[in-house]
């Protein structure tokens, strides 16, 4: 059976046709979640993106590959998760070990400060391209923005972030 046939059954309510597609859906939304999240947080995710599919077949327009919406309600829904876990819960990547543990740690936190003042989206691209090294063209696809875009928040967020990390070096120097 088709998927926009499968839709049209889970707007009418049809619960095998929706474990259809989970079925079909849920191993490919998962691995991509996963460049996304920890792991212990995909499968909530993944639950939340086909509520929000149940709950919304009946709004569904088959334009374009079913994949395709349900990859955006499942960036949506980890989003979300990420939104209400705070700054804090991004994994940074490990700096490069320091002779001193002091001043790896406090670089860390002047780069997580760093992060925080960024916008969600640059978040989003900085995170994509250079914790995850994806490609733009692949950091577009995942953020469903051109790759011009993609290429203007990353420029964006690498200034802000030179421009943060560069104030606290010169306050540093100038407590010294």
């Amino acid at each position: 059976m088709d998927e926009d046939t499968l839709v049209a059954r889970v707007a009418a309510g049809d619960d095998t046709a929706l474990r259809e597609l989970f079925t079909r859906h849920a191993p490919m939304l998962a691995a991509r979640l996963r460049v996304l999240l920890p792991a212990s947080e995909v499968e909530d995710v993944l639950q939340e993106t086909f509520l929000a599919a149940w709950r919304g077949a009946a709004r569904y327009q088959p334009t374009g590959a079913y994949a395709a919406w349900l990859w955006g309600i499942a960036r949506r829904q980890a989003a979300l998760l990420l939104r209400r876990r705070g700054p804090a819960a991004a994994p940074l990547p490990e700096l490069a070990a320091a002779d001193d543990p002091t001043a790896d740690a406090l670089s860390r936190i002047d780069l997580e400060r760093a992060i925080a003042t960024l916008a969600p989206a640059e978040q989003e691209v900085w995170r994509l391209m250079y914790l995850e090294d994806l490609p733009v063209a692949e950091t577009a696809r995942l953020t469903g923005v051109p790759p011009g875009t993609v290429k203007s928040r990353a420029h964006r967020a690498r200034r802000l972030l030179r421009a943060v990390l560069a104030g606290n070096e010169a306050a540093e120097g100038g407590a010294g």
